[in-house]
């Protein structure tokens, strides 16, 4: 219930905000506003305010706002001056640019009220990089506190958690770029400066295994085991809750990642295989022998001891003034358009995997996690979200605003409109298009859900 609800709360919102974007400017505009619609098909609830009909209709996959035009009906003569056809270029692209710079204005909004209320996020504090990755590769090691990427003027950018190390990662992932991060121990010393060769990772698809690519993957997490599972796997070993792993089968273990990695890896030719493990309880050490289950996991074979493996990363809270918060909202709405950009450019020449395209039910599913997670959480899955659907009405695509933008583009240019019959081809067109990415985009989400990617 909670994630429908946070759904269509997240739909009408961002709904409403960019049709009341186009609604706004044409009222400012002088053009006659016919209807303001939430939502397609059968009308569910209406109401006349002035000479605007305000309606709620049955599908709430999107809106429109009617106004008034003489290419869609007959116009009283004392009205052609209030039709949307009849008044200047300028006006009428501002009113079409209005729905989604609406959305972007949203999100910065929203942006910096999630930065005014402040998240908990774990510390970029490293936990043990993949053997053999870039991050190994670098020099960096579990412990590790990433305070800052390092700029070009040599000035320092500071990242205050592991989402913003993450960001900045990403970001120089999809620009195939080196960067230069700012580490220091875990207790502020010893600053130095690494450089992570991003230029080859392979970034196609944009998700955790981008982090594991990377050679990242959760915060560092001190090896302590915390509740085990009567007659498990960790409790027939004699292991008990609050024993710290020093080592696995005569190697160091730092975090627990690495300890739930080789747990995980404890499997040969379909068989648990039993481990050596180092431990500290207390003032005495231990040396237990550990043989894993087993579970399948997608397709493959892994081990498990039935305990939870890891203490809780260490947290902080990000949270920003009236002023910086504004500013940071900015910056974030600025830097996820781009990406977005870049991203949709690399789909579509073949250097970014369809699979990062997403639907409702990644959205709606998204929607409740971030509402159960707290306020400011779903604040900026709503931002989020409103910068993807202002970026995505700004493609050039018929039906899109982007689209008619373009038409205004071609009049401007020539001095003359669109002619009906390339008006209709491009509108069926682009119909065709919008048909199969929101086909590809269903499809993405179902098999998500079914495990399939």
């Amino acid at each position: 219930m909670t994630t429908l609800l946070a759904f269509l709360l997240t739909l009408a919102i961002l709904i409403v905000v960019h049709e009341y974007g186009h609604y706004r400017v044409a009222v400012a505009c002088g053009v006659k506003v016919l209807r303001f619609s939430v939502g397609f098909g059968r009308v569910i609830w209406r109401r006349q305010l002035g000479e605007t009909e305000f309606v709620v209709s049955m599908l709430p996959l999107g809106g429109y706002v009617k106004m008034l035009d003489e290419r869609e009906g007959a116009v009283p003569t004392t009205e052609r001056s209030r039709a949307f056809n009849n008044r200047p270029l300028w006006q009428r692209s501002a009113i079409v640019a209005a729905g989604p710079a609406a959305n972007l204005v949203l999100a910065v909004l929203l942006y910096a009220a999630a930065n005014w209320v402040g998240l908990e996020e774990p510390k970029a504090v490293l936990g043990a990089p993949t053997a053999g990755s870039i991050a190994e590769r670098a020099g960096l090691a579990a412990g590790d506190w990433v305070q800052g990427s390092v700029q070009d003027d040599g000035g320092v950018e500071p990242l205050r958690s592991m989402t913003d190390l993450r960001w900045q990662l990403t970001d120089a992932a999809l620009r195939g770029e080196r960067i230069a991060l700012r580490v220091t121990d875990a207790q502020g010393h010893g600053a130095r400066t690494v450089h992570l060769a991003l230029e080859g990772v392979d970034a196609r698809e944009v998700d955790a295994e981008l982090m594991r690519r990377i050679g990242l993957g959760a915060p560092f997490s001190e090896p302590v085991l915390g509740k085990l599972v009567d007659g498990g796997p960790a409790a027939r070993a004699g292991l008990r809750e609050g024993d710290r792993v020093l080592g696995v089968d005569g190697a160091r273990i730092d975090d627990a990642g690495r300890l739930r990695e080789t747990i995980r890896a404890a499997v040969r030719d379909g068989a648990p295989v039993p481990m050596a493990w180092d431990v500290q309880r207390g003032s005495e050490r231990l040396s237990l022998a550990v043989t894993p289950t087993l579970l399948a996991d997608g397709g493959r074979t892994i081990g498990r001891i039935e305990a939870y493996v890891g203490q809780a990363p260490e947290m902080v809270t990000v949270r920003y003034g009236a002023i910086d918060g504004l500013v940071r909202g900015a910056q974030r709405t600025w830097e996820v358009a781009a990406l977005s950009l870049r991203m949709l450019g690399k789909m579509l020449i073949g250097e970014a995997s369809l699979k990062n395209l997403s639907g409702p039910l990644t959205i709606a599913d998204y929607a409740g996690q971030s509402a159960q997670l707290g306020l400011a959480y779903y604040l900026g899955f709503l931002a989020l979200v409103s910068v993807s659907l202002g970026v995505l009405n700004l493609l050039p695509l018929p039906m899109l605003d982007g689209g008619h933008l373009m038409y205004h583009l071609f009049e401007g240019v020539t001095g003359r409109p669109v002619s009906e019959m390339w008006l209709d081809r491009l509108q069926r067109g682009g119909l065709a298009i919008m048909l199969v990415m929101m086909s590809l985009a269903l499809y993405n989400d179902v098999a998500r859900l079914l495990g399939l990617h």
